[in-house]
């Protein structure tokens, strides 16, 4: 009479790929989850995305701000930036919004711009009524919309770049349009010696804005961990300062028409 009882052996082998297998499938979980990973937004960004007699909001086919009372003349499609949901940059956007202007903040693949670069034409496409475009971006976001702004110099009308600078092999100190690079002095990785690195990388009329005790996250309202939070001013007070020199940028585009 045959004995099917496993084996010592052969159970401990059933046992181990199991192991193995739960490790694996463990491993995969909370490797997709870090993968697709996003800062979200803080509380006063969520009531930002409400539409209100101002501008209307939509989320399809990207998270975009319409002027309520006249139809925009001039868009500002904005990259943002790593890991972060482009909600986190909901009250900065609608505050554009209601000074004129159409703004879109795409998506990105696994929330990381350089991923989708070049999703700005199909931004540009879908809006066949807005004539004259500003692009921008958020760290590495501004690195992608300066990429995008190389490429496309017959159609981007103004750069504005957040916490930012051009890749070393993005040249646009040619480039004849307006160009802000705004940035907090706080800030431990776009700082006074990194930016002034890229000088030439800019034209020489690009306006700089630095930010006394702003930092890098505080360019948009999401969660962020407290170590690393490093700025010495409120985030309303970093805020207003990034709105008046990107609406800069953009009233120069307006006048272009």
């Amino acid at each position: 009479m045959t004995d099917h009882t496993q084996s010592p052996p052969v159970r401990k082998r059933f046992w181990l790929t199991m192991t193995v297998l739960v490790v694996v499938m463990g491993l995969t979980f909370w490797g997709i989850k870090w993968i697709a990973f996003a800062r979200q937004p803080l509380p006063e960004a969520v009531e930002a995305l409400a539409s209100d007699d101002l501008v209307t909001i939509t989320q399809e086919p990207w998270l975009s701000f319409f002027p309520a009372q006249n139809p925009a003349k001039v868009g500002f499609i904005f990259y943002p930036g790593g890991r972060i949901d482009p909600g986190g940059y909901a009250p900065l956007m609608k505050s554009i919004a209601n000074d004129g202007y159409l703004v879109v903040v795409p998506e990105m693949p696994l929330n990381i711009a350089a991923f989708q670069p070049n999703i700005a034409d199909e931004v540009i496409a879908y809006f066949p009524s807005i004539r004259l475009w500003v692009i921008g971006g958020h760290s590495v976001g501004g690195t992608m919309a300066a990429q995008y702004t190389n490429a496309h110099r017959e159609t981007i009308n103004g750069l504005v770049i957040w916490a930012s600078y051009p890749a070393d092999n993005t040249d646009l100190s040619d480039y004849a349009q307006s160009v802000a690079s705004i940035y907090g002095s706080r800030d431990p990785r776009v700082n006074d010696k990194s930016v002034a690195e890229r000088v030439s990388l800019l034209p020489s009329n690009t306006r700089y804005f630095r930010i006394e005790g702003g930092d890098h996250h505080q360019f948009g309202s999401y969660e962020i961990d407290p170590d690393e939070h490093h700025a010495a001013i409120s985030r309303t007070s970093q805020q207003e300062q990034i709105l008046q020199a990107t609406l800069e940028i953009l009233r120069e585009a307006a006048h272009l028409d």
